[in-house]
């Protein structure tokens, strides 16, 4: 019984560390990255302590202990200071006049053959085009040879003239005006439009903050040791913050309906969330359901994001998780105004 009772003791001590980590957590998006590099990366993990400290709370309710509320106080306190990792129910009204806004990153239309399936540049175009939606956000675009997306009209921005890569918004409804912020030493972007709709202008961003170059199928994720991988996921994080702030400069005199979608590439729980999220409306949080998982690896990792104006209605969201055509699973909303 006495050596039960330690195995016990030491469950609730490894109980407690997790539990401390995920409190302190809750401050991340508080703290530029410029100022401790190191603090942001521990966002990433945020989803996995707080699937921790759930299995933490089940153990110790199962065995019917008071130890359980240490996790669930820590739970119920991020349920109210930090985005949700999961939601428990979704509003989905569908208006013939909703705006349906898709955002995608395309991963090149696997131009360099990540994917064994030779027709998965084809297989994209026919998904697009078979949900047609109003407007299109993509990152990791390729003007391909065979490019085949079926709406009037585009803004397409790429790296250079002779480069093929970039940024590409597609939509249905007129764009009167476009424009590219060019991120200084990145090879990411942000490019915007302004989208006329009847009488009403929409101006849609697409995001593409600096990659991390995360490689889930290699050792150390793509790096050669750990402490390699720390230090350029650190730098990567800088970077994003003076993205972060010269897309909020750049929208700052902009006071009409407004469209923030892309890739992150970061979580939820992190500064430039938080920045970019801030007097916006996160569509997965008001008519997702579930994880909300938009990156094809096993840890449920949302870096995709749309969001919107605090004046729209957000009557649909929808992760695309069955369409397994890029590393990225293409997400999308219903909006009105």
């Amino acid at each position: 019984m006495k050596k039960y009772s330690i195995v016990q003791k030491l469950i609730f001590f490894i109980n407690s560390v997790f539990a401390t980590v995920l409190l302190l957590s809750f401050v991340l998006p508080y703290i530029s990255p410029k100022i401790i590099p190191a603090f942001a990366i521990f966002s990433l993990f945020v989803p996995l302590l707080v699937l921790v400290n759930i299995g933490f709370f089940v153990y110790w309710l199962i065995k019917l202990h008071k130890n359980a509320l240490l996790s669930l106080f820590i739970l119920v306190i991020g349920w109210f200071v930090a985005p949700p990792l999961i939601k428990f129910s979704k509003k989905e009204v569908i208006l013939n006049n909703d705006l349906k806004v898709m955002s995608y990153n395309v991963r090149l239309f696997n131009h360099y053959k990540h994917e064994d399936d030779i027709t998965t540049e084809q297989k994209i175009y026919e998904f697009i085009n078979n949900e047609n939606p109003d407007i299109i956000a993509m990152q990791e675009f390729y003007q391909s040879e065979l490019l085949d997306i079926k709406l009037p009209y585009k803004y397409i921005k790429t790296k250079s003239k002779t480069n093929q890569f970039g940024l590409a918004i597609y939509s249905k409804h007129p764009i009167i005006n476009s424009g590219s912020l060019n991120f200084k030493n990145s090879a990411n972007n942000t490019i915007f439009v302004d989208v006329l709709k009847g009488n009403d202008t929409i101006r849609v961003y697409n995001v593409h903050l600096e990659s991390l170059k995360i490689n889930p199928k290699k050792e150390n994720f793509g790096e050669k040791d750990s402490e390699r991988l720390f230090k350029r996921l650190a730098n990567g994080f800088v970077k994003q913050v003076d993205q972060t702030e010269l897309i909020l400069q750049h929208q700052y005199s902009w006071k009409g309906k407004k469209i923030i979608c892309g890739d992150f590439n970061n979580t939820a729980y992190s500064w430039v969330y938080k920045k970019l999220a801030n007097n916006n409306k996160d569509t997965f949080i008001e008519s997702g359901i579930g994880l909300g998982k938009s990156f094809r690896y096993p840890y449920p990792m949302r870096i995709d994001f749309i969001l919107t104006d605090p004046n729209a209605i957000v009557n649909q969201y929808k992760t695309y998780s069955n369409i397994k055509l890029s590393d990225h699973y293409p997400i999308m909303t219903r909006l009105n105004w």
